[in-house]
């Protein structure tokens, strides 16, 4: 499984819907997210940017902006807090979610 990932050197923390999981660095955020969540490598997915089912809402740094990206454009990034999953995506990541630790403040 791992010659999915580009090269990576350790996991960083990210937070997904108020959860806190470990993805390796260097990595499409979509890619990062398979990484917990197997399910959705099983996704409709089209790992282009067309389908928009993976569409999320992120914010960088305690008080950084809310911004809109497609998850398989965008490299996760230490720290990133995701606030809206779209529809697919939660339905990938429902069983990983509701196991993952809260995240701390």
């Amino acid at each position: 499984m791992d010659d999915l990932f580009e090269p990576y050197g350790r996991l960083i923390r990210i937070v997904v819907s108020g959860k806190e999981l470990e993805v390796p660095e260097n990595n499409l955020l979509l890619r990062q997210l398979s990484y917990v969540a197997p399910d959705i490598s099983s996704g409709r997915y089209c790992w282009n940017g067309e389908c928009r089912y993976c569409e999320v809402s992120y914010r960088t740094g305690p008080r950084g902006t809310e911004q809109s990206a497609l998850a398989c454009r965008v490299k996760g990034q230490e720290g990133m807090r995701l606030t809206k999953l779209a529809l697919e995506m939660r339905y990938n990541m429902a069983e990983v979610l509701a196991a993952a630790p809260k995240a701390r403040e």
